[in-house]
């Protein structure tokens, strides 16, 4: 009955072991290393303010950075809205019991999880026009559309797999359970199953916007106006990189931070038994 450790197959610390790998030791370690990267960070952050930075150019250039995020903020906001919309749908699609709507979900996601977001945009920005004669595509400022449609048709893929595993981590019982009370398919989703795979999927839902805002950065390839664009003019005419540099990276802070902080604080809302 008094088996040991050895016994059972697992093996004592050595003494060497025992001695310089400690809980305590180990702590102390990542503290360390903690507090060393975080000095460097913040040493190289400040030099950069001080020796790389022209604020006299930095005030200058502010208008164009401020106009390029709200056109930003505009595609994300309309973007995250279809892609949140169409996402479900898909996710629907994902675990529906008809074969056919199964497969065609699946095909979508399958393609636009397989192919760069790059690749994609291209399709749609330059695809599209041309399947009408030369002159002839009647959206003027097919630039913003293809931007919003290409995002959108991309993270709906996404979302659709994030909500389509947060439907399978519900229990089937669920499912069950409201059959058994006469609700039809449909309500039971509505009402029981995705209240519930919505908050096992919102911290993937609210990765996957996170990434979304930093994927507007490909952008500058259909000569949209936005952060990147003018990053590349400001540093072509002016040959200062920090500068732009510095106002690019506060930029998208700005977006992701207060994002992924509401990601979390509607995280710890959502579980159960936690405070309001």
């Amino acid at each position: 009955m008094a088996e040991t450790y050895t016994e059972r197959g697992i093996e004592r610390p050595t003494e060497g072991e025992e001695k310089w790998l400690t809980d305590r030791r180990v702590k102390v370690l990542g503290i360390a290393v903690a507090g060393i990267f975080t000095l460097g960070v913040l040493f190289f952050l400040l030099l950069i303010l001080t020796q790389f930075v022209d604020y006299q150019l930095l005030v200058t250039i502010l208008p164009q950075f401020i106009d390029a995020l709200i056109l930003v903020l505009q595609i994300i906001v309309i973007s995250a809205a279809l892609s949140l919309i169409f996402g479900v749908l898909v996710g629907l699609g994902r675990v529906s019991q008809t074969g056919f709507t199964q497969r065609i979900a699946t095909l979508y996601v399958e393609f636009f999880r397989g192919t760069p977001l790059l690749f994609q945009l291209f399709v749609v920005y330059l695809g599209i026009p041309a399947l009408w004669a030369n002159g002839q595509f009647p959206l003027k400022n097919w630039s913003f559309a293809a931007a919003i449609i290409g995002l959108t048709l991309n993270h709906t893929a996404y979302i659709g797999e994030a909500v389509k595993g947060g439907i399978n981590s519900v229990s089937g019982g669920q499912s069950e359970a409201a059959r058994s009370l006469g609700m039809s398919y449909i309500d039971s989703m509505r009402y029981v199953i995705l209240p519930q795979a919505w908050r096992n999927a919102l911290a993937a839902i609210g990765n996957d916007l996170v990434i979304l805002v930093k994927d507007t950065s490909l952008l500058t390839v259909l000569a949209i106006p936005e952060l990147i664009s003018v990053f590349r003019n400001v540093n072509s005419a002016t040959f200062d990189a920090w500068t732009p540099i510095v106002v690019v990276s506060v930029a998208y802070l700005v977006i992701t931070v207060p994002l992924g902080k509401t990601v979390r604080t509607l995280e710890s809302r959502s579980m159960w038994g936690s405070e309001r």
